[in-house]
């Protein structure tokens, strides 16, 4: 790698020999520090350029609630998580699935479990152990660390342009890997800055777009909750509870779990599950609504004999605490959606109980979101994620143009686009020499 000054990147580079095969990886979260291990193992010369003070800085805050890796599910029902690009990822983790992330990890002295829910965690619950022992990892392998480094495209020679707070640097590689994140983490880095900068060479983007997200409700023309509702139980789950969806082919798919009120809408979850289909519904019909069956361990029968009993002087809301288990959170729903005279008929109250109507009028901002959806298209790249309009250029992550659940299946599909990467760009390099 040469930098055309001696600034505080040239400083802590390697040495690197001049007839070495150069790889800059851009963007130090998993994917490029996955590409960055991948193409070094095959005897390229690596420098890492990462805009923020240190690398894996969303690694660490995704750790936070337990580092969820991956997830136990059978390959074929993995794969099947990434939805409309299912084939292009199943690609990917032929190459490196869910055992082949926990084979690596442990090779870091990083043992795993599967939870309760089929999700993979190490050990500890911690992130920051395995993110420490992989960058010792690496540094001792030659790869080349630059931090407050923001990429700003290209020179006209082709050279690589950053800057830090002291300077400008030009950077010439033999190979670039771009693993710059989506735009949902502007705090942590990963803020779209480059969807411009590939847009002026002629780059296909899909528009980027909120994944794993919330929603904003509308309820009788008004949009969010009431200021009472909102502001008595905002913050709160709500759980157990059954979304029902109610697809265009007639098919009805029910999920169960917990989600989370907000200031105007909901969160969490069971909603970040659906997000990618509501979040399209929504696109191309203005509106979408679930469904909630707010008792979902109770049989609609019977929660309507149980209502209907005599209150005596008892309130309804202790009528409906002690005869449907409702109360809390739930309870306030009730009473923010419904009527009085709904609140009164106890056929009608057990049906809504079972079947609450929920109407999502958009999507949050995308800087809210956990992930991204959009970014380059798969057409602009080749299998080793190359794009065709610059040669020598791949790409890895999140920037890609697909999404999947929480659950471990963004982060493993990251790992695993970033072996491809890595893999394409050390041979493109070695073919340069």
């Amino acid at each position: 790698m040469r930098e055309s000054d001696e600034g505080t990147a040239a400083k802590s580079a390697p040495e690197q020999g001049s007839g070495r095969r150069r790889v800059a990886i851009i963007g130090g979260g998993p994917a490029g520090l996955m590409a960055a291990e991948t193409a070094r193992a095959a005897g390229a010369a690596v420098d890492v350029y990462e805009r923020m003070g240190s690398v894996g800085r969303k690694f660490l805050i995704a750790g936070k609630g337990g580092l969820n890796l991956t997830h136990s599910d059978p390959f074929d029902e993995f794969v099947a998580r990434y939805r409309e690009r299912t084939g292009e990822l199943r690609a990917w983790l032929e190459k490196f699935d869910a055992e082949a992330l926990r084979a690596w990890a442990r090779g870091l002295g990083v043992e795993t479990f599967v939870g309760t829910s089929g999700r993979v965690f190490p050990n500890d619950l911690k992130a920051a152990p395995l993110l420490r022992g992989w960058v010792r990892r690496l540094r001792a392998s030659g790869v080349g660390f630059h931090v407050h480094q923001r990429w700003l495209g290209w020179h006209d020679d082709g050279a690589l342009r950053f800057a830090n707070e002291d300077e400008e640097l030009a950077v010439e590689a033999d190979a670039v890997v771009l693993a710059l994140g989506g735009g949902s983490w502007p705090v942590l880095g990963s803020d779209g800055s480059w969807v411009p900068l590939l847009e002026a060479r002629a780059i296909d983007l899909a528009p980027l777009q909120p994944a794993n997200c919330g929603f904003d409700v509308v309820r009788d023309g008004r949009e969010g909750w009431s200021e009472i509702f909102a502001g008595k139980y905002a913050g709160q789950p709500i759980k157990p509870v059954v979304i029902e969806r109610r697809l265009a082919n007639g098919e009805t798919v029910r999920r169960q779990g917990e989600f989370v009120v907000t200031a105007t809408g909901v969160e969490g979850s069971l909603i970040y599950a659906l997000s990618a289909e509501l979040r399209d519904e929504i696109a191309a019909r203005g509106g979408a609504t679930i469904h909630l069956d707010l008792a979902p361990n109770r049989e609609i029968g019977r929660l309507a004999r149980d209502l209907a009993q005599p209150r005596g002087k008892r309130t309804l809301s202790e009528h409906l605490r002690r005869h449907a288990g409702i109360d809390g959170v739930k309870a306030g729903l009730l009473y923010e959606l419904l009527t009085k005279d709904e609140m009164q008929n106890p056929e009608r109250l057990a049906r809504v109980i079972k079947a609450l109507p929920l109407h999502l009028l958009r999507a949050r901002p995308l800087d809210e979101a956990i992930s991204t959806a959009g970014g380059v298209r798969f057409a602009a790249l080749n299998a080793s994620l190359m794009l065709e309009a610059l040669p020598g250029t791949f790409c890895a992550g999140e920037m890609i143009d697909w999404e999947a659940p929480t659950g471990g299946y963004l982060l493993t599909a990251c790992f695993a686009s970033g072996k491809i990467a890595g893999h394409g760009a050390a041979e493109w390099a070695a073919r340069s020499n």
